[in-house]
């Protein structure tokens, strides 16, 4: 378990199934003990031993099993609220409240945001949390979610929404992919610095057995090929070189999503 502290509250980081991560949210001003997708039960109930609290409240990202399969148990165990996507209620096991951009969740202690981010399903939100964002599989360490339900045009909306954050964001997604991604973003963007920055930093990370997340926000525009579309001179370079009929920042971001598609 890894632990990082904010102002408000500490995440602690549980590393679960083949590179997933599970999120403990716990508040500083009050008992609030948030678990952010449980892909198992297990790993949850261990940790919150560890801290001597008890879970009181879920929140899911999207449906999928490896973020929502230890909500029943956990339920059941702690008699913690379930909190999802008004969107996407009915694939939320166990849900109790329904959050939306218009309708955030209220804990004691904790300013909590929701962001609407369809993409990777069509009912995936983001949770934003003071200056900790916890994206699910929309944005990842050097990349982003595969499209499983969603369009190109509602995953380049949705990934722009969240470069809109501030700078120093933390970025808390829910796999650890950041160096196969790296490896793919050299084969489109080899020329840039920060990359090349990036790769050697984060390599050190994995060698020592360490997680590359969280990274920032500021650190995902100046790496990540998924948003590398919002720079002019970057999309200008791309599609010269790749012969697009179009260059504005949903053709370029379509292509390289459609050539990780292939990688």
């Amino acid at each position: 378990m890894w632990s990082y502290q904010h102002q408000y509250f500490s995440v602690h980081q549980l590393p679960v199934l083949k590179g997933n991560y599970i999120y403990l949210i716990e508040a500083h001003a009050s008992d609030a003990l948030i678990v952010i997708d449980p892909a198992e039960a297990v790993a949850v109930r261990q940790a919150c031993k560890v801290l001597g609290k008890k879970l009181t409240h879920i929140f899911n990202t999207h449906h999928h099993w490896d973020h929502t399969d230890g909500n029943l148990q956990l339920k059941q165990t702690y008699d913690c609220l379930v909190i999802g996507a008004n969107s996407d209620a009915e694939r939320i096991p166990g849900i109790d409240t329904k959050a939306s951009e218009s309708d955030n969740p209220e804990i004691a202690g904790l300013n909590i945001q929701v962001i609407e981010v369809p993409g990777n399903t069509s009912g995936h939100i983001a949770f934003v949390i003071d200056d900790a964002l916890f994206c699910g599989d929309t944005l990842f360490g050097a990349g982003c979610g595969r499209l499983f339900e969603g369009t190109h045009a509602q995953m380049w909306n949705s990934l722009s929404k969240l470069a809109a954050l501030d700078d120093e964001t933390k970025v808390y997604c829910a796999h650890e992919y950041t160096m196969a991604n790296l490896e793919f973003t050299h084969t489109v963007d080899a020329d840039n610095p920060a990359l090349i920055q990036r790769m050697q930093n984060d390599g050190v990370l994995r060698q020592q057995n360490r997680p590359t997340i969280p990274s920032t926000i500021a650190i995902e525009i100046a790496t990540n090929p998924f948003l590398r579309p919002q720079d002019v001179d970057f999309r200008s370079r791309y599609s010269e070189t790749h012969q697009l009929s179009q260059c504005d920042a949903l053709a370029v971001f379509r292509d390289i999503r459609l050539r990780k598609d292939q990688y």
